[in-house]
């Protein structure tokens, strides 16, 4: 049990469980962004066309029997419109992962530089040069 809470109480693992969690709430975000927002414009240009109402029917609904018996058979459809906005929603996901990547890969090669960067000692004040002179005086 020792182990299991020196595990989870690392840094590592929380911040994998904040990214996660910043995921999801992404995800969700982007797909109302393509659902909501980006696909009823398209369709209104493509002619009036709802995306996610696309589909193939293999098998029609059939609805309650006149008798009332309760007998309903639900709608067997294959929907290719609401994969069109699945993949629409994974291409603005991926490229605004590809983004923040880049961006972070950037920062990382500036951070890198500057490490590698070889510090210039600063040069001795006044007193310093005195002081070494003196040095050198005294040991001749």
């Amino acid at each position: 049990m020792n182990e299991f809470k020196k595990f989870i109480s690392k840094g590592n693992v929380i911040e994998i469980a904040v990214g996660l969690i910043m995921a999801t709430y992404f995800g969700a975000i982007v797909k109302s962004l393509v659902n909501d927002i980006l696909m009823p414009p398209i369709g209104i240009l493509l002619g009036g066309i709802d995306f996610s109402a696309f589909k193939i029917v293999i098998q029609p609904g059939v609805a309650e029997s006149v008798k009332g018996a309760g007998d309903s058979i639900a709608e067997v459809a294959i929907y290719y419109g609401v994969f069109i906005n699945t993949i629409i929603t994974f291409l603005i996901v991926s490229f605004a992962i590809f983004m923040v990547v880049k961006v972070y890969n950037k920062m990382k090669e500036k951070m890198e530089k500057k490490a590698e960067a070889p510090i210039t000692p600063p040069e001795p004040t006044k007193e310093e040069v005195l002081l070494t002179e003196i040095r050198d005086l005294l040991k001749k």
